[in-house]
């Protein structure tokens, strides 16, 4: 038994670090990308699919050091350290939540649902208490905005919700070839 659980054990780890990896690189793909940060990417599936194969402990530490290499890789958006914590560290961790759904092919469909979430909240919260805006600021194709709760609102959705739909149509398109990878069965042998 302890050779079975220390070979998961390294398979999660490997596993982890690919596709960890494989998440940084698709971060580079960005189909659009906004001003003051925030992009369209298929980055987040990776990250997504780990959650729901590993469960939630490993998802979510898997999401941080996502963070991590976002925050030292991708020229990070950030005014200090606050938001160096919430904008990369903190709001790439939930994507992780996936592993609430652990063992269910279907569990990657709400878990990306409930991970983007989680992201979407932290980055809310930081355009809330960060960023919050002191004058009217313009949105191209969305108006002009006084209040810092609706200016974050509106601005962190126009990319996290396009992410999420992505990372859907993606789960959508490889979930009948992966189903058993989804479900994590052919980790049970």
């Amino acid at each position: 038994m302890n050779a079975k659980k220390s070979h998961l054990g390294l398979q999660a780890l490997c596993e982890g670090a690919i596709l960890v990896a494989l998440a940084q690189v698709l971060s580079y793909v960005k189909l659009y990308e906004l001003p003051n940060g925030g992009s369209l990417t298929p980055a987040m599936f990776p990250i997504l699919l780990y959650g729901l194969r590993w469960g939630l402990a490993r998802g979510l530490g898997a999401g941080f050091v996502f963070g991590l290499l976002q925050l030292i890789f991708d020229g990070a958006y950030a005014w200090g350290w606050q938001s160096m914590l919430l904008d990369y560290l903190l709001a790439f961790t939930p994507l992780g939540l996936t592993g609430l759904f652990k063992g269910k092919a279907w569990g990657i469909f709400p878990g990306t649902a409930v991970g983007c979430a989680g992201r979407f909240l932290i980055h809310y919260i930081s355009g809330v208490t960060i960023y919050k805006i002191t004058a009217p600021t313009d949105i191209p194709g969305f108006g002009t905005f006084t209040s810092p709760v609706l200016y974050s609102l509106v601005y962190n959705l126009s990319y996290m919700l396009p992410n999420m739909i992505l990372a859907l149509i993606i789960a959508a398109l490889l979930y009948k070839p992966m189903m058993r990878f989804y479900a994590g069965s052919d980790l049970k042998k």
